[in-house]
């Protein structure tokens, strides 16, 4: 296997050629191309098979380039991104005639990040522009966590895939509205309001189901996140046992707990805690989903937890599968 710096050097001459690379984070990982390259953007639309009015996340390397990106960047920005860049935050913001339209959209908002890789960081530091990254998989199915994931979806002509091992956090970040105040968040992920709230010293609304007639954050039209087999929450063994009841056939279950599956089902176990099970959750979805069950059954995620993270991803974690759930 070719080092590091060799792999990003292949990364940095397809970008600018108008190439596309996969690219790890600590959430998942991204289908990149330079940022303000309208072809190269355009491919990613193409490549996903994704709305054109479904804005992207421009990834950065920190607060310096991420203000390249942006007509205003308020103090509370700053105080953001010093608590959790490089981190799983996106911060809506008004764009900066640099950003094409195509990128945000049409609208008149960026959503920036710095992600928090080490492979990430080195390929944006040495290409020198920000790089939009949504999930590198087509649009509306299981995000992926590790290159092979990648590479069941994309041939290596369409996309280079720059392998950064498994995702440490498994869930994409939290998307939070600047441009409102109160801040609000629009779509969920591993940080919650309750920490954001915490450093802007004021409140933060929370997500809102099909809240805001504008999109200014991915991951809000149509179905998303969605396995191709039939996938359903359940709570409890009398939950599971009425789901397999309700749905018959060869099933998959995904849960922290031990049930009674019955003989034409298969187990995944996943970690009890918030950060394991939001891990694996993704990898879990689609090893199930390669078994081609009648049904997917994921048990719900607990409804309080001890604190504010926990409480954070585990509603991340319940948004993911209410969409896979409603997609199927």
């Amino acid at each position: 296997m070719s080092s590091p710096a060799n792999r990003i050097d292949a990364c940095v001459k397809r970008l600018r050629s108008g190439g596309l690379v996969a690219f790890p984070t600590e959430t998942v990982y991204g289908l990149g191309a330079v940022a303000t390259d309208e072809n190269a953007v355009a491919s990613v639309f193409a490549l996903k098979g994704r709305p054109a009015r479904n804005p992207l996340i421009v990834h950065v390397d920190g607060a310096e380039m991420a203000r390249a990106y942006s007509a205003n960047w308020p103090d509370a920005a700053q105080r953001l991104a010093d608590a959790f860049w490089p981190g799983p935050l996106t911060l809506v913001l008004p764009r900066s005639e640099r950003v094409p339209s195509i990128v945000t959209g049409g609208g008149e908002t960026v959503a920036l990040r710095c992600p928090d890789h080490p492979l990430a960081l080195a390929l944006i530091e040495q290409l020198g522009e920000g790089i939009v990254g949504p999930s590198a998989n087509p649009s509306g199915g299981v995000s992926p966590t590790c290159a092979e994931h990648v590479r069941d979806s994309f041939s290596e002509d369409q996309v280079y895939v720059l392998d950064g091992g498994a995702c440490v956090a498994g869930i994409e970040s939290t998307v939070l509205d600047l441009t409102q105040s109160p801040a609000r968040v629009l779509r969920p992920g591993v940080i919650g309001p309750e920490q954001v709230a915490a450093v802007l010293g004021s409140p933060v609304l929370g997500y809102v189901p099909g809240e805001g007639s504008d999109i200014r954050s991915p991951g809000l039209l149509g179905p998303h996140y969605a396995p191709r087999a039939t996938t359903r929450l359940f709570t409890g063994q009398d939950g599971l046992g009425s789901l397999r009841t309700r749905r018959p056939g060869p099933a998959v279950v995904i849960a922290r707990g031990a049930f009674e599956i019955g003989p034409d089902a298969q187990m995944l176990r996943l970690p009890s805690d918030a950060r394991g099970f939001g891990a694996g959750l993704y990898a879990a979805l689609r090893e199930a989903d390669g078994q081609n069950p009648a049904l997917i059954a994921v048990e719900s995620p607990p409804r309080s937890a001890e604190t504010a993270d926990e409480r954070a991803i585990w509603a991340a974690v319940l948004e993911r599968l209410t969409r896979a759930a409603d997609a199927g």
